[in-house]
């Protein structure tokens, strides 16, 4: 159309108000996405735990959800923050102040996860813990954009520790990561440990990525100890179950971990870990619902893992965090996306039926499971069964005990 017939046409239908829509038309952007972004560890000990894992968890949920949101289309980011809260909060600072990320994911790593949540806090952005396990994250550090969701270091140590010192684990001796996450499973085992009658005999403290743990498996064996835990996590937590067997500890000594999944079960291979026990909120082959979306999710992973509890995590909040947001008509206030999200009752494939409570813990239920005898499994990842299941309400730590500011004296 030439730029003679716009103005004849324009002048016939009613001068430029035409020409003017056709402008506007013209000059109208496409909306912003609603953006999540995947925070955690790529390239270090989690990234096995977390890292792509939990990004195509995230995609995933994004499919099942639908492409759009609030009339937005939905956009999935990541980034790696190498466990470090400096690098941690300047990614997160970064897509909140100049990328339009609506919502930060995971974050393993308490350190950094405390760093990134404060961030979200001060610029009224959702963050929601996955990989993250401190329980200050609903205590004194709660927030009202902060949703804890898959566990945290209170629930999975007091769970674990009262089921073990009940079956017969009395003395105890702690092998704690240095840093944040650790002395929270450290205070929170012992805690459990003595509550139920048992007794902690014993701790040491190792750095973060410790190679040899030589020395601190030495220092349980001669503890006097009948069970050692592992606060630690990811491949500090494979590493030490490796090098206790070949001290033949595991034959002396019942291990127990709080953050033993599939990821760390895997690659000790289950001559080595075989008996022992953990807690998890999720396991791919619990139902038939956890085991048709682990088949989607290893088809997309680059080695077909199967999906841990903390992947497991990030679809199902991801997926609540959009039905808030579809329901709130708006991404952009991220209080009151957690305040729907709070208000909404949480029903997912992956964990089922369960609440946020108003100090953003998410409230489902826990299991006790151990690790299968050889014999026992059906394949590479069949390497749990079920001891027994630990009620939502007995998992999580009381209200009143949090200390969280968001929850009324």
């Amino acid at each position: 159309m030439t730029g003679l017939t716009r103005r004849r046409m324009a002048q016939a239908l009613g001068g430029g108000s035409v020409l003017a829509a056709l402008a506007a038309r013209r000059g109208a952007a496409a909306p912003a996405p609603v953006k999540l972004g995947v925070l955690n560890d790529m390239s270090g000990v989690y990234a096995d735990y977390q890292g792509i894992g939990s990004v195509i968890a995230t995609r995933l949920a994004v499919a099942d959800f639908g492409p759009d949101v609030a009339g937005r289309p939905i956009e999935v980011v990541f980034a790696d923050h190498q466990n470090k809260p400096d690098i941690g909060a300047a990614i997160a600072r970064s897509w909140l102040d100049r990328e339009g990320v609506d919502v930060i994911l995971d974050v393993p790593n308490s350190a950094v996860a405390l760093a990134v949540a404060d961030l979200c806090r001060q610029k009224n952005k959702v963050f929601i813990g996955s990989g993250a396990g401190t329980a200050l994250l609903t205590g004194e550090k709660c927030a009202p954009t902060t949703v804890h969701w898959t566990y945290d270091t209170w629930s999975l140590a007091h769970s674990l520790g009262q089921a073990v010192v009940q079956h017969g684990g009395k003395k105890w001796f702690l092998l704690v990561a240095d840093y944040v996450f650790g002395y929270d499973l450290e205070k929170s085992v012992a805690e459990a440990v003595n509550q139920a009658g048992g007794t902690v005999v014993g701790r040491v403290r190792h750095p973060l990525g410790t190679s040899d743990f030589s020395s601190y498996l030495v220092s349980a064996q001669a503890s006097g100890a009948d069970v050692l835990c592992l606060a630690n996590a990811g491949d500090d937590t494979t590493t030490a179950i490796k090098q206790a067997a070949e001290f033949g500890i595991n034959r002396r000594m019942t291990l127990v971990g709080p953050i033993v999944n599939v990821n760390v079960v895997v690659p000790v291979g289950l001559a080595e870990a075989q008996g022992m026990l953990a807690v998890t909120p999720f396991y791919w082959d619990l139902t038939p619902a956890t085991r048709a979306f682990a088949e989607r999710f290893a088809a997309q992973h680059p080695r077909h893992n199967m999906p841990n509890d903390m992947q497991a995590g990030c679809y199902a909040a991801a997926l609540h965090y959009l039905k808030a947001v579809a329901k709130l008509g708006s991404a952009e206030d991220g209080a009151a996306v957690v305040a729907a999200m709070k208000a909404m009752p949480t029903d997912d494939p992956l964990f089922g039926k369960g609440i946020i409570r108003i100090d953003g813990r998410k409230i489902h239920p826990l299991y006790l499971m151990q690790v299968k005898r050889p014999d026992e499994s059906r394949g590479p990842w069949d390497v749990f069964k079920e001891v027994a299941v630990i009620r939502a309400e007995d998992a999580y730590r009381p209200l009143a005990e949090g200390h969280c500011p968001l929850v009324a004296n």
